[in-house]
């Protein structure tokens, strides 16, 4: 039985355990955070439950690889980005290669609405997402979390690895690149 290393915080248990209660005890503890991570961060069509199962299968193979530098969150989220980032270049390839159209990016109404005002949401929301797949990763994703997400700058620039600074500066050309794209696509 291999002994548990403990990381920053209270993240991981602080007794040796089994492999597989370490495992069960992080997904208890983080499964609703990388559910919330991967329906932020995918496109609305995209399948989270799938996202939630890969990332931690891709947690698992990978644990014996994890060093206790940093919360088992941060390490978490990283791998929830790769995931989605994985999965939107294979959908980008699969469309250019077979010249498919991206579904219909239909959102579940929070209240009672018009078939209306579900129709608009639903078009809003294509919108979106189709402007924020332009984005280059580096300003998709901290737009993502800023802003829909809700998390603050100093918590992103832990999640994502980087300098305060270099995060607001992230979101102020990546708020430019969004409202240029969606300038673009009300012209066309």
């Amino acid at each position: 039985m291999k002994p548990l290393r403990v990381a920053r915080g209270d993240d991981l248990p602080q007794r040796q355990n089994s492999l597989d209660e370490v495992l069960d005890r992080i997904y208890e503890r983080h499964v609703s955070d990388v559910h919330r991570w991967a329906s932020r961060l995918a496109s609305p069509g995209e399948d989270v439950e799938d996202v939630v199962h890969e990332v931690f299968l891709v947690a698992m193979r990978r644990y014996g690889e994890f060093r206790g530098d940093s919360k088992v969150s941060t390490w978490l989220f990283r791998i929830t980005e790769r995931v989605i980032k994985g999965r939107r270049t294979r959908d980008r390839v699969r469309r250019w290669l077979f010249a498919r159209h991206a579904e219909d990016l239909a959102t579940e109404p929070l209240a009672v609405v018009t078939p209306l005002e579900q129709m608009e949401r639903r078009e809003r929301a294509r919108r979106l997402y189709e402007a924020l797949d332009r984005l280059p990763d580096r300003y998709r994703t901290p737009l993502i979390l800023y802003e829909i997400e809700g998390l603050s700058g100093q918590a992103l620039a832990e999640l994502l690895g980087m300098k305060l600074g270099a995060v607001w500066v992230r979101l102020h050309r990546g708020r430019a690149r969004l409202l240029s794209e969606l300038a673009k696509a009300e012209l066309t």
